[in-house]
């Protein structure tokens, strides 16, 4: 049976992972701090689920607390590591920007040195499209420059790619980032855009609309996301040709790749299909633009159907529509 050590197993990628990976026969073990950014009660509700299964364990405590991390990590004796865990959102970087140096910085850190310590066959951290900033030139593509972060979580993402290349450098141990591009689906988080406009779509309430609507997103099903994460567990960098298009560093076992739909959709049409699924009319209020944010990503995800042969391609009208299903479902709407 092979093991797997997932950070961030009650937050909503990381749950999603597991459930696959244990679904598969892997043995999980995971860890989440349970930090309060949003409601507990459905990250202690994912946990449940994954509890069902007979191969899931789990810690609970934060990624800053170094001594319980390398614990836990060494208790699993993981075949592979996958760091999901962080503190997330780009417009509470504005406002508690210490919890991200915590989490992301330092949490990570000490989630590469225990791995360290156990040396897994590979170590996968999650990135963000965020990282890509003031970049323009689109779609984006792994080989682009990153240099002008807009926020303060994407500048803690971006140096998190720069500590794993030094640490593959450093320590030979075999590290993959990967961008994720605006993911959305069952049991995703309440702070996000799609579960947002839902809740107040059907309680008939008005939602914001930043930039008055003028806004691009590469919209990921989260399903798509997680199969693509799983093919790249066995695509480790260092090991086997590089493709066309290739991110690997010269000198280490190092490679980022972007997880994105490669479709670019505006925000209004976003909003008309929860509206579609709702069969409700959203109340728009427009906005101007949040500091930090970015008016478009587009993924290039040449290079992941290269690796693996697989690119997401859930059509946005329908994932939206399947997260509808599970929100009324789930709140009892």
């Amino acid at each position: 049976m092979r093991r797997a050590f997932i950070t961030g197993t009650a937050g909503f990628i990381g749950f999603h992972l597991a459930r696959k990976l244990l679904a598969e026969g892997w043995e999980v073990h995971g860890y989440d701090g349970m930090t309060e950014y949003y409601d507990v009660s459905l990250k202690r509700r994912r946990h449940a689920m994954l509890h069902e299964f007979p191969a899931f364990r789990a810690t609970e405590a934060l990624l800053e607390n170094a001594p319980a991390l390398s614990a836990a990590v060494e208790t699993a004796a993981p075949d592979v590591v996958v760091h999901l865990a962080a503190q997330a959102g780009v417009r509470y970087s504005i406002d508690n920007p210490r919890a991200y140096m915590d989490a992301n910085i330092l949490g990570t850190f000490n989630l590469m040195e225990a791995a360290l310590a156990v040396r897994p066959a590979h170590l996968l951290m999650a990135s963000t499209s965020s990282v890509y900033g003031a970049n323009t030139d689109m779609p984006y593509a792994e080989t682009h420059k990153a240099d002008t972060p807009m926020s303060f979580y994407a500048a803690t993402k971006k140096a998190n790619e720069a500590m794993a290349h030094a640490w593959a450098h450093i320590h030979g141990l075999p590290i993959t980032m990967f961008r994720f591009f605006t993911v959305y689906g069952p049991w995703g988080r309440p702070d996000m855009a799609l579960f947002k406009f839902t809740k107040a779509i059907l309680q008939g309430e008005a939602i914001d609309v930043y930039n008055h609507g003028q806004m691009w997103r590469d919209f990921t099903y989260v399903d798509d996301l997680v199969r693509a994460i799983t093919l790249l567990i066995d695509t480790v960098p260092g090991q086997g040709a590089a493709v066309e298009g290739d991110s690997l560093s010269p000198v280490a076992p190092f490679r980022v790749v972007n997880i994105g739909n490669s479709t670019k959709v505006r925000l209004e049409e976003f909003i008309d299909a929860i509206e579609e699924a709702t069969g409700r009319k959203a109340i728009r209020h427009p906005m101007d633009m949040q500091p930090g944010d970015v008016p478009a990503t587009w993924a290039d995800a040449s290079l992941l159907r290269q690796l693996t042969g697989y690119a997401p391609q859930t059509d946005m009208r329908d994932g939206v529509a399947a997260f509808v299903a599970w929100y009324r479902e789930s709140h009892c709407v």
